[in-house]
């Protein structure tokens, strides 16, 4: 009986020893410590000069720190979500060290003085302030891009596919499109000043030239390139054109036009400010111009922040279709 008593508690004795036991964080804890730092010299030392939401940007920072202290025990229950925040953990250290050499050397030193350097709470400040303008630019700059970048794409994918596959439209079209190609977008404004008959339109245009050229060049390429025994098959089981075009050849130059449409958002970003310029009264670039005018460069900073956390989610947007899109790829490629 004693002895059974004694293998049944050693059993569990030996279960209790194989539970999986909590780890800690340490880069939680390390991200922790960085945004205390950042809220103590933000709070806790004089400004140079007076910016405005010192108090606001402590607190957000002394918040920051609150959630990473309570992550790094905690993060490994959260399943994907958890496993991302560690994957960025070296990044949450890093940004938490960054904003406090940064408001060191703007704030509380001045050696990076005003207006042309501010520091997190000035770009804070400007969020809260003039958040509604940021609104109705945002919008603006949404409907300008979204016009040009998509038709843009659309005008540049039917090119693309008809200069893969027609030899005799290649023959024309590529010589143009390669002298074409090259020149900046925002080369064309003489032109497009003269041929459209406003300058939205002309601005439209602009973004859509350089978001289609090289979805155009790629998806070309990638037409060109599909194995030519994929179109034997399709014949010998009675393929017509049609079903070639759209069954075979557009499937197989799918990573090809995805690599033009991630050249094409960034080019349509780099081209949207100098767009946006052309007599707009509302836009991002609009915007960068304007208070750039007046020397406001902390509004210049905050727009051009999100301007870059647009194009970021964009990309990702863009991955996640590229993902689904082609995942009868994975194992092949």
């Amino acid at each position: 009986m004693s002895a059974a008593v004694e293998n049944t508690y050693g059993r569990a004795g030996e279960r209790s020893l194989a539970l999986p036991v909590a780890t800690i964080w340490r880069n939680g804890l390390f991200a922790a410590g960085t945004w205390f730092l950042t809220a103590a010299l933000s709070y806790g030392l004089p400004d140079v000069i007076s910016w405005g939401a010192t108090e606001l940007f402590a607190i957000i920072m002394l918040a920051g720190a609150g959630i990473f202290l309570a992550l790094s025990v905690t993060v490994h229950r959260l399943g994907g979500f958890g496993r991302t925040l560690v994957h960025y953990g070296p990044w949450f250290i890093v940004l938490g060290l960054w904003l406090a050499v940064w408001e060191v050397l703007t704030a509380k030193l001045g050696w990076l003085p005003k207006p042309f350097f501010s520091p997190p709470q000035g770009l804070l400040h400007v969020y809260l302030t003039d958040w509604d303008r940021l609104l109705i630019c945002i919008a603006y700059t949404g409907r300008l891009w979204g016009l040009g970048f998509f038709s843009g794409i659309l005008v540049g994918f039917a090119g693309g596919v008809a200069l893969g596959w027609s030899k005799r439209f290649a023959y024309w079209g590529m010589p143009l499109l390669k002298l074409i190609g090259p020149v900046p977008a925002s080369a064309w404004i003489p032109c497009t000043f003269f041929i459209f008959p406003s300058t939205f339109h002309a601005s439209i245009f602009l973004v859509a030239l350089a978001s289609g050229i090289p979805v155009a060049i790629l998806t070309a390429a990638g037409v060109s390139q599909v194995n030519r025994s994929f179109y034997d098959v399709a014949r010998t089981l009675g393929a017509d054109n049609r079903f070639l075009i759209f069954k075979v050849a557009i499937p197989a130059s799918l990573p090809n036009v995805f690599v033009g449409i991630f050249m094409g958002l960034y080019y349509s970003f780099a081209v949207l400010v100098v767009a946006e310029m052309l007599g707009a009264k509302f836009g991002l670039g609009w915007y960068l111009q304007f208070n750039t005018a007046y020397s406001a460069y902390a509004n210049v900073y905050a727009a051009l922040i999100i301007m870059a956390l647009i194009c970021a989610g964009l990309v990702r947007l863009l991955f996640v279709a590229r993902d689904r899109l082609l995942g009868w790829q994975k194992g092949i490629l």
